[in-house]
Order: structure tokens, then C-alpha cells, then sequence
């Protein structure tokens, strides 16, 4: 057979033999199968060696997955030095595209829940700043609401690891800050701030971050993100790689919310708990005896000795936290014009008076000045 006869076959005939073609162009053949193997190896290296972009399909998601949020766990270091330590760590130069706008789907109780929520992170933990300061804290919020990293509503983002020991993602939520009633001025301004978040307004300094701390703390993790925006006192931070990447914000919103008053009072339980842990058992007992649904957790002792507990709630604690009124802070404020005046803001008395005013009964004859 002639080599014009087996070079002018087409590939797809069934007569075509490579046994054919091997015995006409022994040497091209061996090199052309070499080469096919050699290619065929560098496609695999590559498609192993190249991780999926998170987000862009639901298969990379599960082969790929986020990485777990780390608690704000400080290095005790004093302040001063740690504005330098902060301060030594460059800003990334990179792209820092503004966050897209954030988009509520829930009904009105729903997103009642998630302002109060939202409101709550604003306030207790950018209160002190300017408004800039507080739309950033917002912002991260929200941010991480559409990261799969984090729960995907509100509530649960601002109040994650608020009754574990290892930590929680937001430092108002396990030091004690809640029970420092809000002010209704400072109460007002965090909630406006939270609406326009919730409404699709977006700050766009700080970018896709989901991390910030405080100026004067140097948490441990603070080296290993990307440092990306500094707005007022507070640090702001994003993942590096593809998780910190717009793309990987792909999460939606449960439309949901759990009960916020019933987060908040298990996060002030759960420091209660871990505070009377330490002077006697037996208050621990009573604090939890107190919470429906919540058990106690004993874990090993501290390196300086103290008793350390978690706090697990159950599904009985979930049925009560559905059932919890929710408490407004706003309405309570504008529901008296003399409730400013209250000192214990339970009751109002109905003959309230604004400090400094005359407390003499009435029909009394005021004392006659002394005489010269």
C-alpha cells in the first residue's frame, strides 16, 4: 500500500489502521504519541494544581471548602505598642472594589429582627465614631451575611460564638457591653445607619472586608488577612485569595431571622455564666437554671487555675427564643417625653421632672430669701 494511499484516509474511517501508519512513519508516530502523552499530562497537572474560584459553581464550592471565621482573640500587648504593630502592617495595593448593595428579602417582623440586630453591632461597637465609622461597621455586617463563611442572616452573624469559649466574632456580644443600656441620641443614629445598610446602602471604603478590629488591639489573626481599609479607630481586613474575592460572596439570605432579644439575653447569660463560674459553682447553677434550654459544659481548667464553662441551648432554648417579645428600643424611647428623665427606665412616673427642675410640691410657699 502506497503512503499517499494511508496519509489520504480520514481519521474517522473505519479502514484506518495505525498498525498501517506506524509501519510507513515508524519514528513521526512514536514522537506524535510522546507529544499527546507529554500534553495530556501537563492539561491533568494543571486541572489538580488549580483551585476553583469560590462561587463559580456549586461543585468548586463543596471541593473547596471556606475557611472557618477566626475569634477575636487579642495579643496582650499594650496599646501603645499595638497602634505601632498596626501601623507597620502595609495596606494592600490591590483592586478594593466597593461591595455591592445589599438586597432584604423578608417580611416586615423579619427585618424588624435583623435592624435590631444590625443596630446593636452599630451602636455598641462603633457608638464613639462618626457616621463613617459606624457604615463600615455595617457594612461588614452585611458583608458577611453573603459570604459562605458565615451564617447567612443578621442576627446569627452579629451574635456567632457569643456563648462559646473560644471566642465570639464581635466583642459587644461576650464582654459585658450589653448590659449597658443604649442612649436614645446614640440608640437612634446606629438604627438609622442600620436601615439605610439593610436598604442597599453601600460603604464603599472598606470594600468586600469581613474583619475589622480596634486601633489599639493587635488580634492574633491580624497577620494572616489582607489589611484593606482603616476608617476612624477601626482596622479593616479581608481573606486573602479567592475567598476574599467579590466572587466569593455568593451566599444568599435565608430571609429569616431568629428572635434578636433572645440572642442578646443568651449572650449575657453565657458572661454571666462564665463570670460566676469563677467565685462558686452554685451561682453558675442558678444562672442556668434561669435560661431555658441551656446546659452547662464544664471544660479544663485555665493556665492560671480558673474554672472555665460553655454553654450548649438546646431545642428547648430555640422554642423559647421564638416565643420572647421583641423589644424596640425605638418605640420605647418615643413612647414618653419625660421617659429621658427616668433613672431606672422601668417606670415613669406621671409627674416626671427633667434634672435640675424644682422638686417642691405644689401649692408649697417658696422660703423667703435671708435679709441682708
Amino acid at each position: 500500500m502506497s503512503k499517499a494511499a494511508i496519509l489520504g484516509r480520514p481519521f474517522g474511517a473505519g479502514t484506518f489502521r495505525l498498525a498501517d501508519l506506524w509501519r510507513v512513519h515508524p519514528r513521526e508516530t512514536a514522537g506524535f504519541a510522546m507529544l499527546a502523552l507529554a500534553a495530556a499530562a501537563a492539561i491533568a497537572s494543571v486541572a489538580q494544581g488549580t483551585p476553583e474560584l469560590p462561587g463559580r459553581n456549586a461543585a468548586a464550592s463543596q471541593a473547596v471548602p471556606p475557611p472557618a471565621p477566626p475569634p477575636l482573640l487579642i495579643r496582650q500587648i499594650a496599646p501603645e505598642q499595638a497602634v505601632q504593630v498596626n501601623a507597620a502592617i502595609p495596606l494592600d495595593s490591590g483592586p478594593n472594589p466597593a461591595a455591592s448593595p445589599f438586597v432584604f428579602r423578608g417580611d416586615k417582623a423579619t427585618r424588624s429582627q435583623a435592624l435590631s440586630c444590625l443596630a446593636s453591632a452599630v451602636y455598641y461597637e462603633a457608638g464613639s465614631q462618626d457616621e463613617d465609622g459606624q457604615r463600615a461597621v455595617a457594612q461588614v455586617v452585611l458583608n458577611r451575611v453573603r459570604h459562605p463563611a458565615f451564617p447567612a442572616n443578621v442576627c446569627s452573624v452579629v451574635y456567632e460564638g457569643s456563648t462559646r469559649p473560644t471566642g465570639c466574632q464581635f466583642t459587644f456580644t461576650c464582654d459585658g457591653s450589653l448590659n449597658r443600656r443604649p442612649d436614645a441620641d446614640g440608640w437612634k443614629r446606629a438604627y438609622a445607619i442600620a436601615e439605610q445598610a439593610l436598604s442597599g446602602a453601600v460603604f464603599g471604603p472598606v470594600g468586600w472586608a469581613t474583619h475589622y478590629h480596634a486601633d489599639y488591639v493587635v488580634p492574633y489573626w491580624a497577620s494572616t488577612l489582607t489589611k484593606n481599609a482603616v476608617v476612624g479607630a477601626h482596622i479593616f481586613y479581608h481573606w486573602t485569595g479567592a475567598w476574599g474575592r467579590p466572587a466569593a460572596f455568593s451566599e444568599s439570605y435565608s430571609g429569616h431571622e431568629p428572635n434578636a432579644l433572645a440572642l442578646r439575653n443568651a449572650a449575657v447569660a453565657a458572661v454571666a455564666a462564665n463570670a460566676a463560674a469563677r467565685p462558686q459553682s452554685e451561682a453558675l447553677a442558678q444562672v442556668l437554671a434561669d435560661l431555658p434550654g441551656a446546659q452547662a459544659l464544664p471544660l479544663k481548667p485555665s493556665m492560671r487555675g480558673d474554672k472555665r464553662v460553655a454553654v450548649r441551648f438546646t431545642m428547648v432554648a430555640r422554642k423559647a427564643a421564638d416565643a420572647a417579645p421583641h423589644e424596640d428600643y425605638t418605640k420605647q424611647f418615643e413612647s414618653s417625653d419625660t421617659l429621658k428623665w427616668s433613672l431606672s427606665s422601668d417606670t415613669v412616673a406621671s409627674n416626671e421632672k427633667p434634672l435640675g427642675a424644682s422638686s417642691a410640691p405644689a401649692g408649697a410657699t417658696p422660703a423667703s430669701p435671708p435679709k441682708p
